[in-house]
């Protein structure tokens, strides 16, 4: 399957403004929730993906990580939270840290049933355009999802271990955060991360497969196509 730059951005672009979009909006609406108007004032409780995308961690860094790691790696302008205004800081900072991944597993789920209609209809450029946008999808979503969750501050993970572990060792933890960025560079140059994410990444989506009825390498080899 040989696809055109331009047929290939047309199947990546939606879902992957989608999974930035959303991942960072719920962000900011259980912040609000919770008590924290921070995200809310600058005018990230929105589904407008303009307010979300960062030009360099959005565009370029996952061309480039694409290329050199194969493997989808970016970031959308970080939504401002002030843990302090949270009610329950401590307890309410880990549902903040799990409303993104948890906006990605939805998201997932919703192109995993595009892609199982894709994949039920008969072949034609409706069925094929729903099967490569679906898989994409699933497969934009479970990577953010997976790459989100590492407990490393200052990814959704690292917050969820701070959440989670005794006062004196939350704090110990939450000091590596302003090293967390350039330790994820590090690894994505050298190809740790990539060997860090692709067992996950693939366990995650023979689960889907599990789930939906469809064979995980059969995916893979879609998307190889799409790379």
């Amino acid at each position: 399957m040989e696809l055109s730059i331009v047929q290939k951005i047309s199947v990546f672009a939606l879902p992957v403004l989608l999974a930035i979009t959303l991942h960072e909006a719920a962000h900011a609406f259980v912040a609000r929730y919770f008590g924290d108007m921070t995200a809310y004032a600058a005018g990230r409780v929105s589904v407008n993906p303009l307010r979300h995308i960062d030009l360099v961690g959005t565009i370029v860094v996952p061309l480039i990580s694409l290329l050199i790691a194969d493997i989808f790696f970016g970031w959308a302008k970080p939504v401002p939270v002030n843990f302090a205004n949270l009610r329950n800081p401590k307890k309410n900072m880990l549902w903040v840290a799990a409303a993104g991944p948890l906006a990605n597993l939805v998201m997932a789920l919703g192109w995993a049933c595009m892609f199982k209609v894709g994949v039920a209809l008969a072949p034609g450029s409706s069925a094929t355009w729903l099967v490569l946008v679906g898989a994409c999808g699933i497969f934009v979503n479970v990577v953010l999802m997976v790459l989100n969750l590492l407990p490393l501050p200052p990814l959704d993970g690292g917050r969820i271990a701070v959440s989670l572990l005794p006062h004196h060792l939350a704090w110990k933890f939450a000091k590596i955060e302003r090293f967390g960025f350039p330790i994820l560079i590090v690894l994505l140059l050298t190809g740790v991360l990539g060997m860090i994410l692709s067992p996950l990444i693939r366990f995650s989506v023979a689960g889907f497969g599990t789930l939906f009825g469809f064979q995980s390498g059969d995916f893979f080899r879609i998307i190889a196509a799409l790379s």
